[in-house]
């Protein structure tokens, strides 16, 4: 695939990934001539919704993200890309996924589970290589904090 015609969108100084250019593709040899661009919103919301479905998962962002998240999702407009920041390059991608995990699952698990589903998902879908995905757990979600009740006082 020839580069010739690929422009960087944007300069990221230390960036993590090769160039600071947007994922772009020209011509094939027979195709139909022209290039796509794929946005850093389209990686993110990938990884979002892949970091969501991992077993374990309660949420991803810190306390404020989520809590900004839960009235969004009141009226109806949840955000995907929530907890999420990446850096797209050319050819490759770096995530960063902030997470709670669920009460009483494993948490290097549930962040290896993570880690593996993002950056299949990227790889798959938006054909990019993922150089690294750093998990940040901020909380444990316990059972008890979904019922808005104060626990039984242990002793009397």
């Amino acid at each position: 695939m020839a580069h010739e015609d690929i422009h960087p969108t944007s300069s990221i100084p230390g960036a993590r990934v090769d160039g600071a250019a947007k994922l772009v593709s020209d011509h094939h040899a027979g195709e139909v001539h022209g290039k796509t661009t794929i946005a850093d919103g389209v990686v993110s919301k990938v990884a979002g919704i892949a970091a969501r479905e991992v077993p374990g998962v309660f949420a991803l962002g810190g306390g404020g993200a989520r809590a900004l998240g839960a009235i969004r999702g009141a009226v109806g407009q949840d955000d995907m890309t929530q907890g999420v920041k990446v850096e797209v390059g050319e050819t490759q991608a770096a995530v960063d996924v902030t997470i709670v995990v669920e009460y009483p699952a494993p948490i290097q698990e549930v962040s290896d589970a993570v880690r593996s589903q993002v950056t299949t998902a990227i790889t798959r879908l938006v054909g990019l290589e993922v150089v690294e995905v750093n998990i940040l757990v901020t909380d444990v979600h316990l059972p008890t904090e979904d019922q808005g009740q104060p626990e039984e006082p242990r002793v009397s």
